[in-house]
């Protein structure tokens, strides 16, 4: 149930991010802004040909694949169950659904996609939804592994034991 719940949100993440990307892109000419919540969000379209601060600008197809190494990487651990703990869960998916979401704006465009600016932080770089699920899924996933991975997901424990004394 939690799994098909995560995959249900990721989905409809996955559906907003790419739905709002071609509204802004549609809507509202390059470079150019409307408000969004005015005075702290506005609505601006971006293309951004790198990662996060445009790091790796130019460099498409390493960015495809690094990302969808993580992606398989992510998937591979949710599919084989190695992840049960809910937070870590939810994690795995918000990251499934932000990588997924850049990976097609890059292979289909060349770019991504980014739309929303902070007003009281001009400086702060543009981001879309599927930035925002990846850095979500990014700080939930440390706060699962932190916190609750050793009790919940350990291997070579029982679920649930990790605060019973050991026998040795």
């Amino acid at each position: 149930m939690l799994y098909a719940l995560c995959a249900a949100l990721s989905l409809a993440l996955l559906g907003l991010d790419q739905w709002l990307k071609h509204y802004v892109t549609v809507n509202i000419p390059l470079g150019e802004a409307q408000p969004f919540l005015p005075g702290l969000v506005e609505l601006r379209t971006v293309h951004n040909y790198g990662a996060a601060w445009s790091s790796f600008s130019g460099m498409r197809w390493l960015l495809v694949a690094v990302t969808s190494v993580i992606v398989i990487a992510v998937a591979v651990v949710l599919l084989r169950r190695i992840v049960r703990h809910p937070l870590g869960v939810a994690a795995g998916f918000l990251i499934l659904s932000g990588g997924v979401g850049n990976i097609i704006d890059r292979v289909r465009l060349g770019y991504v996609v980014d739309m929303f600016h902070l007003e009281f932080w001009p400086s702060y770089p543009v981001f879309n939804v599927a930035d925002i699920c990846v850095v979500c899924g990014a700080v939930l996933g440390s706060v699962y592994y932190l916190w609750f991975y050793e009790k919940y997901d350990k291997r070579g424990k029982a679920h649930g034991d990790a605060d019973a004394p050991s026998e040795s």
